[in-house]
């Protein structure tokens, strides 16, 4: 049975690992369904936060594929354990007239998050929080309102005191 699976790999912020991990994905025909990296505490150590599907004996082969890579310092599969997954997410929602701008005022309030920009015809929104949470405010929202979206993709860690570390 296909699980998904957030892997949160510590790197070395070198040019090209990005593209060696990526590469090893593609070469082997394995789906990223988000991808995040950006350096840690560290500076020269990146963290990628990268979101795959597959049995737990695929993830199992990709994880021993990713530690092979001589940019991976380190690396944990996430749904081995208690941890926090959280994604950023701007969306434009297109407003026809003044109850419709309150009622999405009213769903930002609601869901927790920030309207950012306001024209004439549009409040753009940032939310934070789950892949569910930020599913559930454009279902609310209602698609057809949807003008534009971007997502960050997940962004995860270890509950508690336990870390991934260098």
């Amino acid at each position: 049975m296909n699980e998904r699976h957030t892997i949160s790999i510590l790197m070395e912020n070198a040019s090209g690992a990005l593209s060696r991990v990526s590469g090893l994905f593609s070469a082997r025909a394995y789906n990223i369904e988000s991808l995040a990296v950006a350096p840690t505490e560290d500076p020269t150590v990146s963290r990628m936060t990268l979101v795959t599907n597959g049995s737990p004996e695929i993830v199992e082969q990709i994880t021993k594929q990713l530690n092979k890579l001589v940019d991976v310092i380190k690396l944990v599969d996430l749904n081995e354990g208690p941890h926090i997954e959280r994604e950023l997410m701007l969306v434009k929602l297109r407003t026809a007239n003044a109850e419709q701008r309150a009622e999405f005022k009213r769903l930002v309030d609601i869901f927790g998050g920030t309207i950012v920009d306001i024209t004439e015809v549009s409040y753009t929104i940032e939310l934070t929080g789950s892949r569910q949470r930020l599913d559930d405010f454009i279902e609310a929202a209602g698609v057809r309102h949807v003008m534009e979206l971007a997502r960050s993709g997940v962004l995860g860690l270890l509950k508690g005191s336990k870390a991934l570390k260098a």
